[in-house]
Parts: structure tokens; C-alpha cells; sequence
């Protein structure tokens, strides 16, 4: 079923490359499934987690790095599907790569529906494998990095004060310093200062900085927002 590279080999066909610390999750009731992946994906750099069940993986300490699920449709208990859906229930956006000797046109565009990154039916090519886990690797660890980022800028937002927030609200609406200090009932002179603070703890570089970190702001769920 498996045509495993090279060992030592470590990009995938895109370029993608393996990076310390990736981590692909297996889940399989078959255990010579389980050594065979595990194989291929460490053939290539990787490091793999097996579990015979989606409860061992439920219980098991988190991957660090970026990671990515390749989960069979058949499993004992829970099926794969079913817990895909307990995942995204529960907001865990790991990329899930379905597997299955037993796949169905439906059952491959539901599982694409509910947010799964590829649905591969064995026999599958190896190198069909390895695309997959590498592309899924990539996002995730782009996932990861813009909530990072989205984190940091929220923890920069809270340093702001009432006043510092009203400030930047308006300045990144255009306003002068001379229309905020009339529309909120400051000297131009606070509010230039204001304004400078607003700068300096946002570490914003330029006015145009300031109005892509306000976008995300906007854009961002519920807690942060500036107006």
C-alpha cells in the first residue's frame, strides 16, 4: 500500500520542507497501518504520534509545533467524521487529513464540507501522503503565527488607556489633532501627546501601521475593538 522515499529525504513535491518539532498526529485502529505511516513520515524528518482511538489522542499531552491529523473514516467508537465534528466544536483547528479503504463520493464532500485539508482513499501513493501532511504543516503553522500575532496585538491593546483608545479610534479615522481635541474636549497639545503614547505602546512604526493594527482590531471576535 506504502511506497516510502528515501531516508533523508525531507521536502515534499511543493517544496514544503519539515521543520524541528512538526508533529503529525495518526489515528488508526490498525496498528500495521499505524508502523507504516509512521514509517514514511519519519522517512522524511517527521515525527509521528500514533493512536488507536480518538479517546488516546483526547488524553494525551498537546503538540508544541505545527501539527496535522491523518485520522481514519472507521474507527471503533466515535468515527472519524464524528470527530471531526467533536474538534471543530470544540474550536481545535488542526488540519485533518482523512484516510479510508472504504470512501464514498459523499462521505469524501462531507468530510471536505466540515473542514477537513484532504480525503485520500487507499491505495494511496506515498508522495499523495506526504503532500498532503506537508501542505497541512504549512497552514497550520501560518494558523499559528497570525494568532500569535493577533495575541500580541491584543496585549498591546490593553497597555492603552480610556482616553489613549478614544484617541487612536479617531485618529485612524482621519481626524486632525485639532478636531479630536475639539470633538473630546482636550487641548490640541494632549492630544498630541495622547496620540504619541498611542504610537509608542502599539509599536507602530507609521500612521499607516497604526491603521492596519486598527483594522485587525476591528476584524478580530468580539473583545477587540476600538469604537
Amino acid at each position: 500500500m506504502y511506497f516510502a522515499l528515501r531516508r533523508g529525504d525531507r521536502m515534499g513535491a511543493h517544496g514544503s520542507m519539515s521543520q524541528v518539532g512538526d508533529t503529525v498526529v495518526v489515528i488508526d485502529d490498525d496498528a500495521s497501518v499505524r508502523e507504516a505511516l509512521a514509517s514514511l513520515l519519519e522517512s522524511v524528518g517527521l515525527r509521528a504520534q500514533l493512536y488507536g482511538s480518538a479517546p488516546e489522542y483526547l488524553v494525551a499531552p498537546p503538540a508544541i509545533g505545527a501539527t496535522c491529523l491523518v485520522l481514519d473514516v472507521r474507527l471503533p467508537g466515535q468515527s472519524g467524521l464524528e470527530f471531526q465534528r467533536t474538534l471543530a466544536a470544540a474550536g481545535n483547528r488542526v488540519p485533518v487529513i482523512f484516510i479510508t479503504g472504504h470512501g464514498d463520493i459523499p462521505m469524501s464532500v462531507q468530510a471536505m464540507k466540515n473542514g477537513a485539508f484532504e480525503f485520500l482513499t487507499k491505495p494511496f501513493r506515498d508522495q499523495d501522503l506526504l503532500d498532503a501532511v506537508m501542505n497541512a504543516l504549512d497552514h497550520d503553522r501560518a494558523g499559528r503565527a497570525h494568532e500569535q500575532a493577533a495575541a500580541r496585538l491584543n496585549e498591546l491593546f490593553e497597555t492603552l488607556t480610556a482616553r489613549e483608545r478614544e484617541v487612536m479610534a479617531q485618529v485612524v479615522a482621519g481626524r486632525l489633532n485639532k478636531q479630536i481635541a475639539a470633538d473630546i474636549g482636550l487641548s490640541e497639545i494632549t492630544v498630541k501627546v495622547h496620540r504619541a503614547s498611542v504610537m509608542r505602546k502599539m509599536a507602530a512604526k507609521s500612521f499607516a501601521d497604526l491603521v492596519l493594527m486598527a483594522d485587525r482590531l476591528r476584524g478580530a471576535a468580539g473583545r477587540l475593538r476600538i469604537d
